[in-house]
């Protein structure tokens, strides 16, 4: 069985069915508790991304193990991606991305584990950002032409999203309590888990 590059210089991404093949790869899931308890890979760890954006030092030491590819995952790559160029920051840099996330992966057929029906977050902002778009075309229709100012801000920080790869919307959303059910685990436990190779839930 081939292994990927671990030096950093292969590719960034990993397709689910490659990521079926390892075995021994080590998943990180930086995605909400909600949405880890949701749908999650088996075996895999939850580190929201949060948690590894302010311990990405002290998570890299005990990732780095060139005996295991490093994969990071969350329901898109978007969140993957932030979470593989902080631990880039910290000084490894072998890590690569799920390519399509959790929900490619539960396609190609892999091993996931199922709980608590959650929408993720990615989904929240679609949801919001089409109802604001709409709202903004219709009320500059029949209330105010100024309401077609909200459709072009939501435009424009959509694209301001895709351009610097991130998202302040999800991140505004997961702090509402309906995305807060599932009690975020504390940073010290999160490492610790790592630290112990303990995958799964951290309670």
């Amino acid at each position: 069985m081939s292994h990927p590059q671990t030096d950093g210089t292969g590719p960034r991404t990993v397709s689910a069915a490659d990521l079926r093949r390892w075995p021994q790869a080590l998943v990180i899931d930086v995605r909400s508790a909600a949405e880890f308890e949701a749908q999650h890979i088996h075996g895999s760890y939850h580190v929201p991304l949060a948690t590894l954006a302010e311990h990405a030092a002290e998570l890299a030491g005990h990732l780095d193990d060139p005996a295991s590819p490093l994969v990071l995952v969350c329901q898109s790559g978007v969140r993957a991606e932030q979470g593989r160029r902080h631990l880039a920051a910290a000084g490894l840099d072998r890590a690569r991305v799920l390519d399509g996330g959790v929900p490619a992966y539960a396609a190609e057929g892999g091993h996931v584990v199922r709980g608590r029906t959650a929408w993720a977050l990615e989904r929240q902002v679609r949801l919001v950002a089409g109802s604001l778009v709409l709202t903004g075309i219709l009320g500059g229709r029949f209330v105010s032409p100024k309401l077609r100012l909200l459709a072009g801000g939501i435009g424009t920080g959509l694209t301001f999203s895709a351009l610097s790869n991130t998202c302040a919307m999800g991140a505004m959303l997961a702090k509402l309590p309906f995305n807060r059910d599932a009690v975020e685990p504390a940073p010290a436990a999160v490492v610790d888990r790592i630290r112990r190779r303990e995958p799964g839930p951290v309670r």
